[in-house]
């Protein structure tokens, strides 16, 4: 199947500076792909290279079989959402909709269609004779959106559009868009800083670290099988915990061991055959279970250091020797700082990582 977009061999410098080495990467036909990674790891970089708003060192940038290295971004059958609104404020919601379509040349007719539909689908019918100043924030970015989709393109870009937005409109706009991605089927690159953006939206996640992708998989195989340290620690809130130690194969059984804690790795699906050396064990919060004497689990004996009630679950931090650990329960939680726990480690949920930082 002819993926919908290719990046191939891809690089981008400043000079003496590389903001993405030698990248390639092919996005299937409909998929959701999200670039995540903290502040500039090259994401906004790479979706502008896309769009034809980048110029690049090398390489190439395939949109639907088509060749558009060297193409303008008009040209390219791109639709783009910018983080910032960018909307003509003397115009009518209805004339930022059209603006697009008017330079271009279409029918009066096709473009009244194409407006009233895409305003339906975004609950804008009843706005469409606003000027920006007379919406909401939320109502702006479904008015930048709308403009992008009126276009009718195979292939949109967003670049972190809901970053402007408070912490509700984010949350019902990202399930907006999801809907829409469901309905339209369209191919979508989405870029953001905020990992529950990326996780609940995407079909795949590429993370990026220094121009580079770490890990380029489905948000259930990032959450639960990081490729590296990076990503291990990146992804999850609260993060990954974390116990340095060393891997044991001299006794007839493979374990991990650490201080109080030596476990068996019998279940663990190693990548490679284990040897005995150093190694990081990481595992999420949601890991940790409060019987795990009663299972029979390796355990973590502390003591509360804080808790935190978040509604239907709590977060407990715990210490463990020098170490802050973090067990996430369900419903209500009756320990208190100062109380005594030992939580079990299922190790067939863990993580373990070399002294490079990569997944064992």
């Amino acid at each position: 199947m002819q993926s919908a977009i290719s990046i191939n061999n891809l690089k981008i410098a400043y000079g003496n500076q590389t903001v993405i080495e030698e990248m390639s990467i092919d996005i299937a036909p409909k998929e959701f792909l999200v670039l995540l990674g903290p502040s500039g790891c090259g994401k906004s970089t790479l979706l502008n290279a896309i769009a034809g708003l980048q110029n690049i060192t090398a390489g190439e940038v395939w949109i639907s079989g088509k060749n558009v290295t060297w193409e303008e971004p008009k040209d390219r059958g791109i639709g783009m959402v910018f983080q910032s609104y960018a909307l003509y404020p003397r115009m009518s919601v209805r004339k930022n909709l059209s603006f697009g379509l008017r330079v271009a040349g279409l029918p009066k007719l096709e473009i009244e269609a194409r407006v009233s539909r895409i305003a339906a689908l975004l609950h804008l019918d009843t706005l469409l004779d606003r000027r920006p100043a007379e919406l909401s924030g939320g109502q702006r970015q479904r008015v930048a959106i709308g403009r992008a989709l009126v276009r009718e393109v195979d292939v949109f870009l967003f670049d972190e559009p809901l970053s402007n937005l408070d912490a509700k409109l984010r949350n019902e706009l990202r399930v907006e868009i999801k809907k829409l991605h469901q309905r339209l089927g369209n191919t979508m690159i989405y870029v953001t800083h905020d990992q529950v953006e990326a996780l609940t939206l995407a079909d795949r996640i590429a993370i990026m670290r220094d121009g580079v992708i770490q890990q380029l998989a489905s948000p259930a195989e990032i959450y639960h099988r990081p490729a590296n340290l990076f990503v291990a620690a990146f992804i999850g809130a609260p993060a990954m915990n974390f116990i340095e130690g060393r891997i044991n194969t001299d006794r007839g059984s493979i374990t991990f061991e650490s201080k109080g804690l030596r476990a068996d790795l019998d279940g663990y699906a190693f990548k490679t055959p284990p040897a005995t050396g150093p190694a990081t064990l990481g595992f999420r919060p949601d890991h940790l279970v409060l019987d795990g004497i009663a299972r029979g689990l390796p355990t973590l004996s502390g003591h509360v250091s804080v808790v935190e009630p978040m509604g239907p679950e709590a977060v407990l931090w715990f210490d463990w020797f020098d170490k802050s650990l973090s067990l996430r329960l369900m419903g209500d939680v009756t320990l208190k700082p100062g109380d005594a726990l030992a939580p079990g480690l299922d190790m067939t949920k863990a993580s373990l990582f070399g002294a490079d930082g990569s997944r064992l």
